[in-house]
């Protein structure tokens, strides 16, 4: 009986002195506190306060896992439309980086030099909210041209003065003498932005520059062409390219605005006032029959020759069928594809007032 009752004493003993133990180790704390103010240790799973958690994995399809490629923008959010970082970054344009700073890929694999290279984008806030600015659908505003868009074009779609030229930051491109009278001033212009699905049919933004008397009539016919899905390419100002239409057109991208002469003359383009619009050129080329009475057929951009057989079936092509060709006359704009000595493809222009 003796034994019995020694041994349940030192069993009594032998558990306070493991429990002391144990309090000096951990600080005090019980091991049911230990374990709950140390779960990584204890359960080897995360400490979360407040409330437990659940893990739950990313399964396909959930809310979590939801792609979003662009969310349109309501009036009061700002569209953030693409600047280039800088024209003298070497880059490449979106459809290839190019062996070679200073060349961008064509749609057919060939690669073309640029005189300013196709840089890489970043997003910066334009102020579409002022009490100038159009909205007329979410993700479609058009506005008198910023100081910022000033900035970008001025020496490159829009012309500087020969003075003026060596104040600029950048390298000019576009210089003209100082007494020259230019045929649009920037109160002419507007800055636009729209929505248009890629060819791999995602939602993108464009941006565009554009006579104020065509504004109204672009934004409504690239909403329409936003509705039905119509594929463009890209829509980026031609300063993008450094203000090289050849290298716009390489890039199939659509633009409007740019201070320029027509190719192989010494007369203003229409796209000099912004009364002009090139839409996926590199599949819509410009063909000149019988250049300089040559014999020979010119066709821009090089690479783009197969396109100019019209009587093929190919995708992008802009014919009188087109929805393109229709929403844009029946804005009243004419079409270069009805020209006689030269055919236009991409081009669509209008006379305003």
């Amino acid at each position: 009986m003796k034994k019995g009752v020694g041994a349940f004493v030192f069993l009594v003993v032998m558990i306070i002195a493991c429990s002391v133990a144990v309090r000096m180790l951990v600080g005090g704390e019980t091991l049911s506190e230990y374990a709950e103010e140390h779960p990584e240790i204890a359960y080897a799973a995360p400490k979360v306060s407040g409330e437990s958690v659940e893990a739950t994995p990313l399964v396909e399809g959930s809310p979590s896992m939801k792609k979003t490629p662009f969310m349109q923008a309501s009036p009061s959010v700002k569209e953030t439309p693409f600047v280039q970082t800088s024209p003298s970054v070497d880059g490449a344009a979106s459809s290839g980086a190019a062996d070679t700073p200073g060349e961008i890929l064509t749609p057919e694999g060939g690669t073309l030099p640029v005189s300013s290279p196709v840089t890489e984008q970043e997003f910066v806030p334009v102020d579409g909210e002022s009490s100038d600015s159009v909205h007329y659908q979410d993700g479609f505003f058009y506005q008198p041209l910023t100081d910022v868009v000033i900035g970008r074009i001025t020496g490159i779609s829009y012309p500087i003065t020969q003075t003026r030229a060596p104040l600029l930051s950048l390298n000019a491109v576009n210089v003209v003498p100082d007494d020259e009278e230019l045929a649009v001033d920037y109160e002419d212009l507007r800055y636009m932005n729209v929505l248009y699905y890629d060819f791999e049919g995602q939602m993108r933004t464009g941006e565009l520059i554009c006579n104020k008397g065509i504004a109204q009539d672009l934004v409504e016919i690239f909403y329409e062409l936003y509705l039905n899905e119509y594929q463009i390419e890209k829509i980026r100002l031609i300063d993008e390219y450094g203000g090289d239409d050849t290298a716009s057109m390489s890039d199939n991208n659509t633009s409007c605005f740019n201070y320029r002469v027509v190719d192989g003359t010494n007369n203003l383009s229409k796209h000099a006032l912004g009364c002009a619009i090139d839409v996926n050129p590199f599949y819509n080329p410009y063909v000149v029959f019988n250049k300089n009475g040559s014999g020979e057929t010119y066709i821009s951009p090089a690479g783009s020759e197969k396109y100019a057989d019209r009587t093929q079936n190919f995708p992008y092509k802009i014919d009188e069928t087109d929805l393109c060709y229709k929403l844009f006359t029946a804005h009243g704009f004419t079409w270069g594809g009805n020209w006689n000595s030269s055919k236009d493809y991409q081009h669509f222009q209008k006379v305003v007032k």
